[in-house]
């Protein structure tokens, strides 16, 4: 079962737990920009991390604040998706195909 947090400690032992870093789409993150954000998994087999680029956990954290997400996660497994806080409290409220 998924939950959902915002709390930098959480997500950050969450991912770290998994051998996951603070990463950024490499297309997307320019200059003053941090871009679109993601955790990357680079030892997990099948992980596609070729079009990301590591960041700082500062870096991610402000970007993560400043567009107002969360993190869908398992605890048990590495799936995870970031996801607007409204997608977050829709889903809390039942709505489990909501999305952004």
């Amino acid at each position: 079962m998924a939950e959902t947090t915002t709390d930098h400690a959480t997500i950050r032992k969450w991912a770290e737990s998994k051998g996951g870093r603070p990463a950024a789409v490499e297309r997307t993150h320019k200059g003053g920009d941090v871009g679109i954000i993601r955790i990357m998994f680079p030892d997990a087999p099948n992980s596609e991390h070729d079009a990301l680029t590591e960041i700082s956990w500062d870096e991610f954290f402000d970007e993560f604040e400043d567009r107002g997400l969360a993190l869908l996660y398992e605890k048990d497994s590495m799936f995870s998706k970031i996801v607007g806080r409204d997608t977050a409290e829709k889903r809390a409220q039942g709505d489990s195909k909501a999305h952004r």
